[in-house]
């Protein structure tokens, strides 16, 4: 008989067996017999590879190491970012191996958050492809005696006007030692002359994740590694008054029990503290801690309740605040006006929820230390060990494994943070290991919020004033003790550039305590801002008895760039130049446009049926959804189906946009059916998806039909701007079905009240 004490089932050996089974057959299938790049996450360079640049190293064998400096966790970047260079410096697709950077400085940012891995690096990416391209047609023309005008790359070969040939890998001793021009001063492909970008290319780690052989960060075996779970306070700034490890020290495998450091100072990654158990296996851990017997002191957040939390935010956005943005005389207006539509929205806390729980390995030796995690942001990993190791910076290494899922919550460094610091403690290698219990209850959630909006219509039903209060726990208390302010970027996240067209608008902002671990989320502060605004929308075109469509188009307003700050706002645009990434009101008028086509808007409704619409313009994208649903008489809700359109600007690859616009819906269905995550008494009162509800198959649309917009404009995000528009088009969606308005989320039982 097996003794589980010591079995740690593989879920390699797991798929493999699968497999055999028939289970992934048709996984191998359906990507077919083309050339693909080769993938393999932790694959290494290769020693005699020559490095042409910082992102390419070329092979003496003739293939080309792309190095991807950025996290994988679904969203195909590591195919992107092979898709860039490769484009530019003509390499044939099947000699392409791409290499996972490690945290490095050297790379710059690397935090794979805030959907900018493509706009902040495609235009060097391009760069550094061309220049590789420029240093193989200069090697040749050298070897020919011709100008390099005279020669072409294609496709891995170098060809002369004569019709002479040389090979990639022919030229990699000569090309090497080409200093290619500037930047500015390399000739980039035109658009037309693209092979691989703004195409739909297979996923190159497709093959690995299927077969079991992709290494996540569970997969993780350094020699003498030993298993760490912790039990962790549960409740924020709570502290270990006790702890009685008799029972689970004599468990079998069990090798330590060891304290964790208390958190200093504001929150930031640190880990929240309590008590480790160490052993031979997985399965030996957790039970050893479940046989821990501690005692916490809560501390101050002990009397966080949701409920009475959520009274006060409703409270504080139903009076004045302070204003962000202003436009002619909202209050006057308001206060005149003997007919206004008034509501308020809320939206709880949630969490990121991804299918792999956070886990980490770290071997502390001789005074460095390296740690292989799923992380979305290695420098973090690297600044929050450095700080709590007192180790310097550049001994920290981390290694990025794929992650399965992010969404946010793995940019937080606190569980790699954890390893390391067990690491150097016991002077063994570490890997920790969070349950599904861990993440939901111990995670980095995202804000609740409340928000009251108020407007009058003129006598053709127009907005003529509107007020909008936004009231939630800000990030900002992350990094500064006390904070109840939200940061600026909170704010511009679908706040202060709300895109309403009226000659009287206020913009308030409330202060709110974060009494929990708060942290951004797919899409941040932007899912309870359209949330708010999109319902709102549609509320005022019931009233002034106007097509939802229609209102929503005439409330933006007419196609013209949007510059808030010639209204007192403060609005960075997600860091980007104005003039570069102007707040276009055309593009958002004409996805919402594209959206309602592709859902043929407007025709004839079985009862029981409807359909709602929203757009919003976030990460510098603009996206529409429509939602058809079917609400039975006894309020049992069906998604029928979705249409989504997107506008991010020039696109790498057309498929993955499609790919991430489904799953954004997705993920902002969660927004509307989760039951949020709850406290009481300071404590989580969710534990696992039985109680923090996710999408199950059968509650998601049969079919989600997406429209990418052709556009010459530069590249925006595409990760995250589809996770706004579909809470509120399907809230929209609702009450045009059955007549239930529903202004609080989740929507839980109330078509059924």
């Amino acid at each position: 008989m097996r003794d589980n004490t010591y079995f740690d089932m593989n879920r390699r050996s797991f798929l493999k067996s699968s497999a055999a089974a028939g289970a992934l057959v048709l996984g191998t299938y359906f990507m077919g017999s083309a050339p693909r790049a080769m993938a393999g996450v932790l694959a290494k360079p290769a020693e005699n590879a020559k490095r042409a640049n910082l992102f390419v190293a070329l092979r003496p064998d003739g293939m080309v190491e792309i190095t991807c400096h950025r996290s994988e966790m679904g969203q195909q970047i590591r195919t992107a970012i092979a898709q860039i260079v490769a484009d530019e410096m003509e390499a044939a697709w099947d000699k392409v191996i791409v290499i996972q950077g490690k945290g490095d400085p050297k790379y710059g940012d690397q935090n794979t958050d805030g959907s900018r891995s493509i706009r902040y690096n495609m235009q060097r990416l391009r760069e550094m492809g061309a220049s590789v391209r420029y240093m193989m047609q200069h090697a040749a023309a050298k070897r020919w005696g011709v100008s390099a005008d005279t020669c072409t790359a294609n496709q891995h070969v170098v060809s002369h006007t004569s019709g002479k040939t040389l090979s990639y890998k022919e030229l990699v001793t000569d090309a090497i030692n080409f200093v290619p021009p500037a930047s500015e001063e390399i000739t980039l492909k035109s658009k037309e002359e693209w092979r691989y970008i703004n195409t739909g290319m297979a996923h190159i780690d497709l093959q690995d994740l299927v077969t079991g052989s992709a290494t996540f960060a569970a997969d993780v075996r350094i020699p003498g590694t030993l298993v760490a779970v912790v039990l962790r306070p549960p409740v924020v700034g709570g502290k270990l008054k006790s702890v009685d490890s008799k029972t689970a020290k004599a468990m079998p495998g069990v090798v330590d029990v060891v304290e964790m450091p208390v958190p200093s100072g504001a929150l930031q990654f640190q880990p929240k503290g309590g008590v480790a158990v160490i052993a031979k296996s997985t399965w030996a851990a957790w039970q050893a801690r479940k046989a821990l017997k501690v005692e916490w002191d809560d501390g101050e957040n002990s009397e966080y309740n949701s409920e009475t939390f959520k009274t006060e935010l409703i409270s504080t956005v139903n009076s004045a605040q302070t204003h962000v943005r202003e436009k002619g005389d909202a209050t006057t207006v308001l206060s005149q006006a003997s007919d206004k539509l008034i509501a308020d929205y809320y939206i709880p806390h949630l969490a990121q929820a991804p299918m792999e729980p956070p886990c980490a390995t770290a071997h502390f030796k001789d005074g460095a230390i390296k740690v292989w995690a799923a992380t979305q942001n290695p420098q973090a990993d690297m600044a929050t060990i450095s700080a709590l190791l007192g180790i310097p910076k550049e001994n920290v290494e981390v290694n990025v494994t794929m992650l399965g899922g992010g969404f946010g919550r793995k940019s937080k460094p606190d569980f790699s943070a954890e390893a390391a610091f067990l690491s150097m403690k016991t002077g063994h290698p570490i890997r920790v290991q969070w349950t599904r219990e861990d993440d939901i209850q111990h995670g980095f959630y995202h804000a609740v919020s409340a928000q009251h909006v108020e407007a009058s219509l003129d006598d053709k039903g127009a907005i003529d004033a509107y007020l909008h209060r936004t009231a939630f726990s800000p990030i900002a208390a992350l990094f500064q003790e006390g904070a109840t302010t939200p940061m600026g970027f909170e704010l511009r996240l679908g706040f202060t550039d709300n895109p309403i067209n009226t000659p009287n608008l206020k913009l308030e902002v409330g202060n709110a305590k974060s009494m929990a671990r708060v942290g951004w989320m797919r899409s941040v502060s932007n899912i309870f801002h359209a949330y708010a605004i999109q319902s709102f929308i549609a509320e005022a075109a019931h009233k002034a008895n106007r097509d939802p469509k229609d209102y929503l188009l005439d409330t933006i307003g007419p196609a013209r760039i949007l510059d808030v700050t010639e209204q007192g706002a403060e609005y960075d645009n997600y860091g980007a130049d104005k003039e570069e990434y102007p707040l276009d009101i055309g593009r958002l008028r004409h996805v919402i446009e594209k959206a309602a086509s592709m859902a043929k808007w407007g025709r004839e409704m079985p009862e029981g049926r409807g359909l709602g619409i929203a757009a919003h313009r976030s990460f510098l994208t603009y996206v529409a959804a429509v939602v058809e649903v079917e609400v039975s008489k006894s309020g049992d809700l069906r998604i029928v189906k979705s249409w989504a359109a997107i506008d991010a600007g020039t696109v790498v690859n057309t498929d993955t946009v499609k790919n991430q616009v489904q799953g954004g819906l997705i993920f902002g269905l969660t927004t509307a059916l989760s039951n949020g995550i709850t406290f009481d008494k300071g404590k989580v009162q969710q534990s696992n998806f039985h109680d923090y509800r996710v999408p199950r198959m059968s509650d998601s649309p049969l079919d989600i039909e997406v429209e990418v917009i052709e556009s010459d404009a530069p590249p925006a995000g595409v990760g995250e701007p589809a996770t706004p528009v579909f809470a509120p088009a399907l809230c929209n969606a609702i009450f045009a079905a059955c007549g239930k308005r529903i202004r609080q989320l989740p929507i839980g039982n109330q078509l059924k009240a």
